[in-house]
């Protein structure tokens, strides 16, 4: 193993446990060339996300749409941090136009069903919402203490119990 690949190993063990500082740094000591790697801009957005510095872990989450527009999480990501700026019909967009792929993530169908409640739109927000929850019946559990579904909360658990 490379010096730099341990550094990026160490830097996602960091994320995982929330320590953002930390993995920025195992990641600032990379040569420059390895710091657009996209498994490294990943590592840095997750870093922005858990920082909550929505507008620059936009802007990196833009980036990886455009690096790789084929896969799902960078667009899984953008549309999370639009959200959280206060544009979700943009978050909602950004999902909706994203590639196939988007489909056959649960989080897809749960995200978007969050940011539909938001919208004010309920009955697209439930169809999404029982999809995702058809995929990952985890996400169920996750559903009774997100704030984005307080509004949807009385028809989840009488759908539900």
């Amino acid at each position: 193993m490379t010096e730099s690949e341990r550094r990026i190993i160490a830097a996602q063990g960091y994320v995982e446990l929330g320590l953002y500082e930390e993995a920025e740094a195992e990641l600032s000591a990379l040569p420059i060339a390895m710091r657009e790697r996209v498994d490294v801009i990943e590592i840095l957005l997750l870093c922005l996300m858990g920082r909550h510095q929505w507008k620059e872990a936009h802007a990196l989450a833009a980036r990886l749409c455009q690096q790789e527009p084929a896969e799902p999480g960078g667009f899984i990501h953008a549309a999370f941090c639009l959200h959280e700026l206060g544009r979700t019909a943009e978050a909602v967009a950004v999902l909706s136009d994203g590639p196939a792929a988007l489909r056959t993530k649960a989080v897809y169908y749960y995200n978007i069903g969050c940011y539909h409640a938001r919208l004010g739109n309920f009955d697209q927000s439930l169809s999404y919402l029982e999809r995702a929850f058809e995929m990952d019946g985890d996400l169920r559990q996750h559903a009774r203490r997100d704030r984005d579904l307080d509004c949807l909360r009385a028809q989840l658990e009488a759908h539900h119990a």
